[in-house]
């Protein structure tokens, strides 16, 4: 593959104020003069005003454009949408531009680009169409695209780079020099040079700063560093992010199964992944899936719906518990009033547990070792919280209904259900973690359910147990 991939940390290339904003966001104004560049016909005078963007800010212009005016907007900027911009775009948008485009352009713009970002364009097309493009490649670059292909999604063998620079530990600094000088083919892009044994295994690195202020004379078994971080293969990416974090990482070796090095994945590429990561946890954590605002209506309606029926299911649960205590809601209204303030409270209390605990299991600061730890922390938190929100409850009751009775009810069943939501909030995600469910997809839906059952319960069942009012009608 070319090593002329874009590299994320290139500055972007002056911009007049007339394109961006000061978040470096496109301005309004300049898209709809592009857009009516192109509606006019004047594809030259669209070209212009597009030329001196950045790559990923060519991307956001294609995304901010309707839906319906990509294809046009496309074929007015031609050579100006590369290769550089189809890696910047969102996935939805940019199935839309591969979609336009022949089998042999795709193959072209894959063989620009560095075998990580080829890939991500080639992995979501149709069967069909993929065979059509690994067909117009290379057979080297084939061969590269379909050795990444055979590793599992979101793992570092379809996120490594083929592209990387590994030498004998016997040679010297000088002729590591002499050698990427010489070597026409060498990548471009590399911080780190890879020291490997005979059977190209890693044994070290050593970065590039360090081999220019070494001498030529010294070997480079002597200014490597030893100790490395190894990335197996079939590592899930969201692991690797969490190596690159936790080591503060500026590339890694990556190694198969025997352990001979086979590609290195570097800290431009982890970006990516931590905000992607990051998105998919969010979006899962509310129900929605894994969506998009690119995405069609179609599929966010398949992914989303599943939950507002398991949602429906679960608020069944709470429906049911307060049956139970329909006699007494009728013989005061009040119940009636108050009882979603306790729901909705406790529901808050155990989203706030729940998003803490599944952003700790996301990034490995919650494990087996500090469970308990961390069960005992928001049960502490859980308390203080209940014992204000009872106190405050409690007493706001009993000013406006004048019946203290009723404002100690609400105040146990505050604190009750804050400290049921709060462990409620904690234990789920561990538990599902715990048997290899992602916490974040399911947990909100069984802490809504615990914290509205439970809080309609506690408080319907204090005030028949108080005497407040009467079970019977």
């Amino acid at each position: 593959m070319s090593d002329n991939a874009h590299n994320p940390s290139m500055p972007a290339p002056e911009t007049s104020e007339i394109q961006l904003d000061e978040d470096d966001r496109l301005r309004p104004e300049f898209v709809r003069a592009v857009l009516e560049a192109v509606w006019a016909g004047e594809a030259e005078q669209a070209r212009d005003l597009v030329r001196p963007l950045h790559p990923a800010d060519r991307a956001d212009l294609i995304e901010l454009t309707p839906e319906h005016e990509r294809p046009a907007l496309a074929a007015a900027l031609g050579d100006l949408i590369d290769a550089d911009v189809l890696v910047e775009m969102n996935d939805h948008v940019r199935e839309d531009i591969v979609d336009t485009l022949n089998a042999g352009q795709v193959a072209d713009f894959a063989a620009e680009l560095d075998t990580d970002d080829a890939v991500a364009i080639i992995e979501d097309m149709e069967a069909e169409d993929r065979e059509a493009v690994l067909a117009a490649m290379t057979a080297e670059d084939r061969a590269a695209i379909e050795d990444a292909l055979s590793f599992p999604e979101e793992s570092a063998g379809r996120l490594m780079q083929r592209d990387l620079v590994a030498v004998p530990e016997h040679i010297t600094v000088g002729d590591v020099i002499d050698r990427l000088r010489e070597d026409t083919e060498l990548t471009s892009d590399f911080w780190e040079i890879y020291v490997v044994d005979p059977l190209h295994k890693p044994i070290g690195y050593c970065q590039l700063s360090r081999i220019l202020r070494s001498a030529r004379s010294a070997a480079i078994s002597q200014v490597m560093e030893r100790r490395q971080t190894l990335i197996p293969v079939d590592m899930d990416q969201e692991e690797v992010a969490l190596r690159f974090q936790k080591y503060a990482l500026i590339s890694a070796a990556v190694v198969d199964a025997s352990g001979r090095l086979v590609g290195m994945i570097t800290a431009d590429d982890i970006v990516h992944i931590i905000q992607e990561e990051a998105s998919e946890d969010v979006l899962r954590l509310s129900g929605a899936g894994i969506s998009d605002i690119n995405e069609s209506p179609g599929e966010s309606y398949r992914a989303r719906i599943r939950w507002l029926v398991a949602n429906l299911g679960t608020a069944l649960v709470a429906s049911t518990v307060i049956s139970f205590f329909g006699a007494a809601i009728e013989q005061m209204v009040a119940l009636a009033v108050l009882m979603p303030i306790v729901a909705g409270v406790g529901g808050n209390a155990g989203t706030q547990t729940l998003a803490v605990t599944v952003r700790a299991l996301a990034t490995n600061q919650l494990t087996q070792s500090n469970t308990r730890r961390a069960i005992g922390r928001e049960l502490s938190i859980a308390i203080l919280n209940g014992a204000t929100i009872a106190v405050i409850a409690g007493v706001g009751v009993t000013l406006w209904s004048s019946d203290w009775h009723l404002g100690a009810v609400i105040a146990a069943a505050m604190l009750t259900n804050i400290i049921i939501a709060g462990m409620a909030g904690v234990i789920i995600p561990v538990t599902l973690d715990h048997y290899d469910q992602d916490p974040a997809v399911a947990s909100s839906v069984f802490v809504t359910m615990i914290t509205d059952s439970m809080g309609f319960l506690a408080f319907l069942g204090l005030a028949v147990l108080s005497g407040l009012v009467g079970l019977t009608v």
